[in-house]
């Protein structure tokens, strides 16, 4: 099977890099791409302007294939009343106070609409689109498989891989709740859908019929070994790969990876108003602690103004440190390294 998803993504392994919402990089992406894996870039919240940019940069500095991914809309989105975005900017107030920046005022939209998004990523023709929180819509996967893109989904259950691969994509990203960032669950609430990676990739595997794609705690050969001995075709590594200076992290958050422990991580939606994984720094456990959390985007939104300037200074407290349980593992300070560790788990050495 893994030679079966080589052949299809067109890589050289089918080791893929986790699109970082907000932490990507052209670099990273492109130099994954060249050492014969596929390169990832995250498009939450672009414009689709700043897509056909990216993009543009990417091809300019690979001729390989690259994926692009998207956040799929929401169901359970809504932006909360002028009320609620008030309580929680005036909770936030010590940290916009902290950096001397302006609280920021409530926007007209909080993130750009799917729909200006994926005209822009289907004009891109990216080799891969990927898509979280969702079965991507059939017109889309449609006028995809025109241009030749091939489609991926994200599965935090069974039940998520069967209702992907009825919808039409090429392959299923199972995401074990050990992996970094946000759980992209959509069937049920994310906190119950925490489904380790041991566990759920056989599962997936057993039940559907494209090709499975392991992601959470995978960051050297072992992971990529257990994952193919559970039926997985590939792997999608993520911090492993954040650590690396071609990753976009300043050097607080690099220094963070390396101090982590495999317990350190937590659960939290005080960041961005959804759950994700990272380190519990003085951000997460204030806002925790306050006792109001605004509903997504808007929570995303209002600390999104002081994280933004926060990692511009490199200062570790107030930003968002999206890290998974393997964050102990991820030993290599450079993409190559990290690339070649993997390969070793296909059996290259």
């Amino acid at each position: 099977m893994s030679v079966e998803l080589t052949d299809l993504l067109g890589v050289d392994l089918p080791i893929v890099l986790g699109a970082f919402g907000g932490v990507s990089s052209v670099s990273l992406a492109a130099t994954v791409s060249e050492l014969g894996g596929l390169g990832s870039y995250g498009l939450y919240g672009y414009s689709a302007e700043r897509i056909s940019e990216t993009a543009a940069r990417l091809r300019s500095e690979t001729s390989r294939p690259f994926l692009l991914n998207l956040w799929l809309p929401l169901d359970d989105v809504a932006d909360g009343t002028p009320e609620e975005f008030d309580a929680s900017r005036h909770q936030l107030q010590p940290f916009y106070d902290e950096l001397g920046i302006e609280p920021p005022a409530r926007p007209d939209r909080f993130i750009p609409s799917f729909d200006e998004q994926i005209e822009a990523a289907l004009a891109a023709r990216p080799a891969v689109l990927s898509f979280v929180y969702g079965v991507p819509p059939t017109d889309v996967v449609s006028r995809a498989r025109e241009r030749g893109i091939l489609v991926l989904g994200t599965a935090t259950t069974v039940d998520e891989a069967v209702a992907l691969e009825q919808g039409g994509v090429d392959a299923v990203v199972a995401s074990g709740a050990e992996a970094a960032g946000h759980r992209v669950s959509f069937l049920q609430r994310a906190e119950d859908s925490l489904v380790g990676t041991f566990a759920l990739v056989p599962q997936v595997a057993d039940a559907i019929s494209v090709p499975v794609i392991a992601a959470g705690g995978i960051a050297d050969r072992r992971g990529v070994a257990a994952a193919l001995a559970l039926g997985a075709s590939g792997v999608q590594v993520g911090t492993a790969f954040l650590r690396t200076r071609e990753s976009a992290v300043n050097d607080s958050y690099r220094t963070a990876i390396i101090d982590a422990a495999a317990h350190s991580t937590v659960l939290t939606r005080a960041l961005s108003g959804r759950l994700a994984r990272g380190i519990p720094n003085r951000a997460v456990r204030a806002i925790e602690q306050g006792g109001h959390v605004a509903t997504f985007p808007a929570q995303n939104w209002l600390t999104g103004q002081f994280r933004a300037e926060a990692a511009r200074r490199d200062f570790a407290d107030l930003q968002s440190l999206w890290m998974g349980q393997a964050s102990p593992l991820a030993r290599f300070d450079r993409a190559h390294a990290v690339f070649e560790e993997l390969a070793v788990g296909f059996g290259r050495r």
